[in-house]
Parts: C-alpha cells; sequence; structure tokens
C-alpha cells in the first residue's frame, strides 16, 4: 500500500489527514447543544435527531462504515445553515462551514 492509498478503516481521513468524521460530529454536537432550546426545535428536526447513527455516541468511525454521519451533515447542511443562522450561532455555522469545505 502506497502513501496515497487509503484503507477502508481510514475513509473518514483523507484529503492530507482531514478528520471528515470529526468534523460530522463536530456539527451535530452543535446541532443538538441548538436544539436544546425549545424554540429551536420543530417536526424536522424531530425527524432528524433519531437518524443520527450510532457512531456519534460512540464517536468511533468503525461503527459507520457507509460514512451515515457525514451523510446526513451533508444531505442537510441547508437545513443545518438555516438552523445555526436564526439561533445566531457562529459556533456551529463555524463547524458547518468547516465540514461542509473539507467533507461534503
Amino acid at each position: 500500500m502506497t502513501n496515497n492509498e487509503i484503507r477502508v478503516d481510514e475513509s473518514y481521513i483523507s484529503f492530507k489527514n482531514i478528520d471528515c468524521f470529526e468534523n460530522a460530529c463536530v456539527v451535530i454536537d452543535n446541532m443538538l447543544r441548538v436544539l436544546e432550546n425549545p424554540k429551536n426545535m420543530n417536526i424536522y428536526w424531530k425527524k432528524v435527531v433519531p437518524m443520527i447513527p450510532k457512531a456519534y455516541y460512540t464517536r468511533n468511525p468503525k461503527d459507520d462504515e457507509k460514512e451515515a454521519l457525514l451523510y446526513l451533515v451533508c444531505s442537510n447542511s441547508f437545513y443545518l445553515d438555516e438552523l445555526f443562522e436564526k439561533a445566531e450561532d457562529e459556533k456551529g455555522l463555524n463547524a458547518l462551514n468547516k465540514c461542509e469545505q473539507e467533507c461534503c
């Protein structure tokens, strides 16, 4: 295996060691923090939260072989951006921007 090849067990760590799994976890951390405020919760987020894969809670990328966590973040980036904007949450916006730029 050459230095340029990526093993399956490190599929989240690519592009010169960008950790997309951790980037996605940080976005979800911020999303859950913002959603603790009942005014930010709605029917959409009530459907999304149960979709968070087990790997997020274990913080183990090997539990997420299909990269469901990153897919969840990237496929909901528009709504996450709206959530963070409405909540005026810079930390969440910065985490989402980093994840989108590096991984989505």
